[in-house]
């Protein structure tokens, strides 16, 4: 008798289970397709929703979940800064009336130029000087010599910012400004930041800098703002000097990591009027996780006047998941197109949507010379194997592609024709293009991109060369974890 209760218990338990899991994938399925994804990204989610049930439940509540219009995001938007607006719709009347503007090098980028105006409410800025830093080694001293000199405020937002040897350096500096009077402001990301201690924290906290943390987890495992990164690499000094491109706060990047070794990075100091523009981006950012309305562009402690400086073009471009529009996504598409000779990417991460591979295969099958660097050593690993799952039909297309054999490559470098480039913290993945808050600037001088492209064919130097061959001849396990790595990268 009891053999036959438990049977039947059992027998229930099984069909109520399956009865529930049909509709939770039922009803999770309908609102996945009502959110209107991009249709790769919808198809990944209901393959792993059907074939993973629960498992695939857990991980929409994570990783899936729309923010985009909700009111968590949606105060956050630059167009708070009205008075962008003026500066904006000035620029656009004069791209179309300026001789300046009808002239190469500009005349072949208005398109992109214009762009960025309207998609990223980015003003283009000519009172500039810029340097590259090509390393971490040079990047970190240029960074704490001008934090050395801060006399009014300290601005600093990371995604990474560690409690190790260089963030040791950076807490002491930032500390002892605060205390001799120094205005100091730190955002770093909850999620990038996640070993940062407390006590870390608490110190910079007790001796005056004003630190806090960008849409924090409390619910790790059930929070849905893991998706939502603020990727963004900046550092704004008394409105004067001002720091963004591929370096975190960590060891890692002077060379220091035990398993990637060399790093190569690339990070750019500007002066200038287009630093009031990254000011805009922090201050926006700072609103956004303290509440506290700094003083508006009318502060000459925040946006000082700049004079000396003249001939580099320079616009920061801002994207994230409470744009209107998919500014660096779009950007990158642009860049691409325009291109007439030559494009070299250099990327940590290749995961393009259906559009930037489009426009990357139809460049090269136009005679465009397309050349991408990678790491030849991954930080990780199924992202390494997405990103190889798009080598043959690229290189099918023409495009070479080359590994970086030293250690690992996490530069973000889009040049195009020698004349313009983008540099800054946004891969080219879908994260950067959706999920990320990113921000990139966009160089339009033939000095600071013939840096970048010497240190491209640098780069190139030190990288193996794929081969069609290799590539036609792989295992075929690889085969397949490439290609099960590429059908989840819309969820990664």
């Amino acid at each position: 008798m009891w053999s036959q209760f438990w049977s039947s218990y059992g027998e229930t338990i099984v069909g109520l289970y399956s009865i529930s899991t049909t509709i939770l994938v039922v009803v999770v399925s309908f609102l996945i397709f009502m959110e209107k994804k991009n249709p790769y990204k919808t198809i990944a989610w209901l393959a792993v929703l059907n074939v993973f049930p629960i498992l695939g439940f857990l991980i929409y509540l994570v990783f899936g979940q729309n923010l985009r219009k909700r009111k968590l995001i949606r105060f956050k938007y630059i167009n708070e800064m009205k008075h962008l607006q003026g500066i904006i719709d000035r620029q656009i009347e004069c791209i179309q009336h300026s001789r300046d503007f009808d002239q190469e090098p500009l005349k072949s980028r208005k398109q992109l130029i214009n762009l960025l105006l309207r998609n990223a409410n980015a003003p283009f800025t000519r009172s500039n000087s810029a340097e590259v830093l090509s390393d971490g080694q040079k990047a970190f001293e240029n960074i704490f010599a001008a934090l050395e000199k801060a006399e009014h405020h300290i601005h600093l937002e990371y995604y990474i910012l560690r409690n190790d040897n260089i963030g040791q350096r950076l807490k002491e500096v930032l500390a002892r400004k605060a205390r001799s009077g120094v205005k100091v402001r730190v955002i770093y990301d909850a999620v990038g930041s996640w070993a940062l201690s407390g006590k870390y924290i608490k110190e910079l906290q007790d001796s005056g800098v004003n630190i806090k943390p960008f849409l924090p987890v409390m619910m790790p495992f059930i929070s849905n703002r893991l998706n939502y990164r603020n990727h963004r690499k900046i550092i704004v000094i008394d409105g004067k000097v001002g720091f963004t491109g591929g370096l975190n706060i960590g060891d890692e990047y002077l060379g220091y990591h035990p398993r990637l070794g060399k790093w190569r990075d690339t990070h750019l100091q500007l002066e200038g009027t287009a630093v009031h523009f990254l000011q805009v981006i922090f201050l926006l950012d700072w609103d956004f996780v303290s509440g506290e309305k700094l003083p508006a562009h009318t502060d000459k402690d925040y946006f000082p006047e700049i004079n000396g400086f003249s001939g580099k073009l320079v616009q920061i471009a801002a994207s994230g998941p409470d744009s209107d529009w998919e500014a660096v996504r779009q950007s990158y598409f642009a860049l691409i197109n325009s291109a007439q000779k030559s494009i070299k990417i250099t990327t940590p991460y290749l995961i393009p949507d259906e559009a930037i591979s489009l426009a990357l295969k139809t460049a090269a099958l136009s005679g465009v010379d397309v050349k991408i660097i990678l790491p030849g050593i991954p930080d990780h690993k199924v992202v390494f194997w997405a990103s190889q799952s798009y080598f043959e039909e690229l290189m099918e297309a023409g495009i070479e592609i080359y590994l970086y054999r030293p250690g690992f490559i996490h530069a973000k470098i889009i040049s195009v024709d020698g004349e313009v480039a983008s540099l800054g913290s946004a891969n080219l993945d879908m994260r950067s293009f959706q999920l990320n808050f990113e921000v990139n600037a966009i160089l339009y001088d033939k000095e600071l991109v013939d840096k970048l492209d010497a240190d491209f064919a640098s780069d190139m130097a030190n990288s193996d060369k794929i081969d069609m061959i290799d590539l036609a001849f792989k295992p075929f396990p690889a085969k397949i974890r490439q290609s099960a790595a590429r059908l989840l990268s819309p969820i990664l």
